[in-house]
């Protein structure tokens, strides 16, 4: 469907431009929402959301279109999006035994991994703490750790590092860890 059929169905009511847009930029919206620390739910009622904003401004005859449909799509979910981050920042502050606790993305993340990390358990753990938190070099692994050398630490922290991402992709969606 080009951009002024889909245009022209809408200003008819047909929501067969609806589906169309949905099942085209859907890939590109969620992608944007889970990049941007959201779940596929969240992207999902996001994209809705946005389409909704779309379809009213069109059926009212106040849409303005100087771009690409895609592109004022894009810009309407990131609004969204941006909207909602920060309600869920305003919200995230919960009343924990007596304490306030702030719940960051980066913390989830962080608990993501140590939990995979404890699973692994040693020496992965250990090989993996000093290389990426501890900031050690492989020669210091290697001497801390007993191993023959810098090289041999190298392939240990190789393999470690598969074996946690196997455990972490085992417990979640492929779409939540976009690179």
């Amino acid at each position: 469907m080009t951009e002024q059929q889909i245009l022209d169905h809408i200003s008819r009511g047909d929501e067969t431009a609806l589906d169309y847009l949905y099942k085209k930029y859907y890939p590109m919206m969620t992608k944007m929402v889970l990049k941007n620390n959201g779940t596929v739910e969240e992207a999902n009622d996001v994209y809705q959301d946005a389409l909704i904003v779309f379809w009213q401004k069109a059926i009212s005859g106040d849409l303005k279109i100087t771009s690409k449909i895609s592109t004022y799509l894009y810009s309407i979910c990131k609004n969204c999006w941006l909207k909602e981050l920060n309600r869920k920042k305003r919200l995230s502050y919960t009343e924990q035994e007596g304490s306030i606790v702030q719940s960051d993305p980066e913390d989830i993340m962080s608990k993501v991994v140590k939990e995979a990390m404890e699973v692994l358990g040693d020496p992965c753990k250990s090989v993996l703490t000093f290389y990426y938190f501890n900031e050690m070099s492989m020669s210091e692994i290697a001497d801390r750790m007993n191993y023959s050398n810098a090289d041999t630490v190298k392939a240990k922290k190789y393999k470690c590092k598969k074996r946690l991402d196997v455990l972490i992709k085992k417990k979640y969606t492929q779409e939540d860890f976009f690179n």
